[in-house]
């Protein structure tokens, strides 16, 4: 089959370069954004007089056509000729004739491939944004139904100081509130329109590049024709913010795998969301938020690909951008599955509460006695000492706090009383964190509230 560029070569392409070359065995994943940019180009070849009416009908109708065929799985595609663009291009020409040829009039492929990739992303990206939407939901709802359950948070995976559960769901809806304002803000960069920067200089045909950003749905338009074909920072930086999600849906899952464990017993995992082991009758093993914390990896190396790709290309396009596609399609996949998954757990979390509570006294309440102290005085490092020592006391008597009685706590400060004993409630200790973002029950209510009109849940 002859090339589009084949004018300038006096041998055919030798078969393993047809192999290693092509990548319409992934790019037609872009296939629909193609066909819709091919329209609007048809029409700003049309409004520059470039087109006749009769060949801009004929060609947005063969377009069409192919559009249909490709939605019903019916479009063959041919690997030889190399990729998307191309065999769009000849499928027209063999349907429409010779006024096919003129629909890469004031066009380069390299132009058109960053366009199409722009089209695809603003879609995934409002795809993902809506799925971050849903996950952050799920942990508001999980916030409001846990606002009276208490489990110690922890600090080098050892227990720290007592808090609200629905502290820790808002906790990972802030960070997936971030990871939602790095998408938008993403999409601003995104969408920008690079057709009609053609090969690298930009196009000698009377284009109204605008005309064609507003029939393409684009806000902005690539100021640098240069710029314009050799860029692919958005890629790179759309890469980096599925990564970053990836991490935070990792971490979750990190601790929800930690506390569905016998050790911790915190929560049990919804048996629809989990498998059994070939060998072990008794075992229910948290695959899915496994395989979300080891699909991070892929989103990691991904964003690494892109970035490695990049770093030494000179300017302006070149072939291993072609090299760009596969991470980008992958990354989005991955995402979209993970953030979906994740949301199906939360959603069906059930919680062991008396186990949290359990775990939430004791020297996990120490830090308050040691404030109980300052509030009558005592220098901090001072009150830090003294509540160290009731700890290695305890530890050697095999005792625990709320066990200690006021004569024994005199032992180490005249200055406790009757008062102190109240710090051995977790629920008590909790609600004295009542500064702005911190884990008391009248604090917390307000960041619901927050959360839910934020959320369109109120």
């Amino acid at each position: 089959m002859e090339k589009p560029w084949s004018g300038r070569f006096s041998e055919e392409t030798d078969e393993f370069v047809e192999e290693f070359t092509e990548s319409v065995s992934f790019d037609r994943e872009l296939a629909l954004r193609d066909i819709e940019q091919d329209i609007a180009h048809v029409r700003t070849l049309h409004k520059a007089g470039v087109l006749s009416d009769e060949e801009a009908k004929k060609l947005v109708e063969g377009l069409k056509e192919i559009e249909r065929d490709i939605r019903e799985g019916k479009f063959e595609w041919k690997r030889e000729l190399e990729d998307v663009h191309m065999n769009v291009e000849f499928e027209l020409t063999k349907r429409v004739g010779d006024v096919g040829g003129k629909l890469h009039t004031g066009r380069s492929r390299n132009d058109q491939v960053t366009t199409d990739e722009r089209l695809w992303l603003k879609e995934a990206i409002e795809d993902i944004v809506s799925l971050l939407k849903e996950l952050r939901k799920a942990l508001v709802h999980s916030a409001e139904n846990s606002l009276d359950v208490i489990l110690p948070a922890y600090t080098h995976l050892q227990r720290a100081q007592p808090i609200r559960l629905a502290h820790y769901f808002l906790a990972f809806r802030e960070a997936f509130l971030k990871d939602t304002e790095r998408f938008l803000d993403c999409y601003r960069r995104v969408d920008e329109l690079p057709l009609g920067s053609g090969a690298v200089a930009g196009v000698d045909f009377p284009l109204d590049r605008h005309y064609t950003a507003g029939l393409l749905g684009f806000n902005r338009l690539v100021r640098n024709s240069i710029y314009a074909t050799a860029d692919r920072d958005f890629i790179a930086e759309y890469l980096f913010a599925c990564a970053l999600t990836g991490m935070h849906l990792s971490r979750l899952a990190e601790d929800l795998i930690v506390w569905s464990s016998e050790e911790f017993g915190y929560v049990d995992l919804p048996d629809k969301l989990c498998t059994g082991s070939s060998i072990m009758p008794q075992k229910k093993n948290p695959d899915v938020l496994e395989l979300i914390r080891g699909k991070t990896g892929r989103l990691y190396g991904n964003h690494l690909s892109i970035l490695t790709t990049l770093k030494g290309l000179p300017t302006a396009y070149n072939r291993d951008l072609q090299e760009d596609k596969e991470p980008l399609f992958d990354s989005t996949r991955t995402l979209r599955g993970s953030l979906f998954g994740m949301r199906k757990v939360i959603e069906g979390l059930s919680l062991r509460k008396d186990r949290m509570y359990a775990n939430a006294g004791n020297f996990v309440l120490i830090t308050d006695v040691a404030n109980y102290l300052v509030e009558k005085g005592v220098p901090f490092r001072k009150a830090h000492h003294i509540a160290g020592a009731i700890v290695a006391y305890l530890l050697e008597k095999g005792k625990r706090l709320e066990d200690m009685t006021l004569k024994e706590l005199k032992n180490f400060s005249e200055l406790f009383e009757e008062d102190v004993m109240e710090l051995f409630s977790p629920e008590k200790v909790a609600d004295r964190r009542r500064t702005y973002g911190g884990t008391s029950r009248e604090e917390l209510l307000r960041m619901l509230e927050v959360a839910k009109k934020e959320e369109g849940l109120s």
